[in-house]
């Protein structure tokens, strides 16, 4: 999850001749070196009258809830909290009663600056923390408002492990996020596998020559992101470029061989 970037770390046609499993120099388990990677988010708040605001963290729909601290519902069967704590917002999103993921906001003194203490929780109870910094581009005051912003600091302990599929195909397998996204190049539409998976998620891949990789991420046939995955000369660095509609920046995410 991550925001929206780390939500996974995850056309037609073949540009370069098919790989054996043996051969690909994507497979093996690479680790996040969160120093050498950025991620960008955008997210909208709107007052939707009293106490009641709408809240689209890029799902491309708000989630209208009362700021009171108690647990409503969010998507994708998730319930989301939003509790008001002096100048501060805390907000909490849980999934069958465990917590997915907290974030504590708090505005600048002029309102125009809005720092975001972001932590996710994985299935098998590890944790990753982004320290987020956002501007204000539209709103004039208090939190509701447009907000772009990117990682300042990364505490992020992610690995992602790259294996065969089905031949001259790739799984790329994260464990902390309970995803798995598994293709094969031929410019068709995989399903999206794992406990955290919205049913209508898909990742089609293509692969531009030998050491570089397209992916896109769809949901219910709407482009989330496309991400070019390259590697490094020595083979020993892979990183994703992660581009999302809307978005001015990309997200980069730099991984280490293990």
């Amino acid at each position: 999850m991550l925001k929206c970037a780390l939500r996974f770390l995850m056309v037609a046609g073949l540009a370069a001749g098919a790989l054996s499993a043996a051969n690909d120099p994507f497979i093996g388990e690479w680790k996040l070196n969160g120093a050498k990677s950025k991620l960008i988010d955008v997210m909208k708040v709107e007052s939707a009258g009293g106490n009641r605001y709408g809240f689209d963290f890029g799902g491309g729909s708000a989630e209208t809830i009362a700021v009171d601290g108690t647990d409503q519902p969010g998507i994708a069967g998730t319930t989301l909290a939003v509790t008001v704590e002096g100048d501060s917002w805390k907000v909490i999103r849980k999934k069958d009663g465990r917590i997915l993921l907290t974030a504590f906001w708090k505005l600048s003194n002029g309102g125009n600056t809005l720092k975001d203490d972001y932590t996710e929780f994985g299935p098998d109870g590890s944790s990753s923390n982004v320290k987020y910094v956002y501007q204000r581009t539209a709103g004039t005051s208090g939190f509701a408002g447009t907000w772009e912003g990117s990682s300042e600091t990364m505490n992020a302990v992610i690995v992602l492990r790259v294996q065969a599929y089905e031949g001259d195909g790739l799984s790329f397998i994260n464990d902390s996020e309970g995803q798995t996204k598994s293709v094969k190049f031929d410019g068709k539409d995989y399903p999206n596998a794992g406990a955290n998976v919205r049913a209508g998620s898909v990742t089609t891949g293509r692969r531009v020559k030998e050491d570089t990789l397209e992916m896109t991420d769809k949901f219910n046939g709407k482009v989330r992101n496309t991400r070019q995955i390259q590697l490094s000369a020595d083979r020993k660095t892979l990183t994703m470029t992660v581009n999302v509609p809307g978005r001015r920046e990309p997200d980069i995410l730099v991984f280490e061989r293990q």
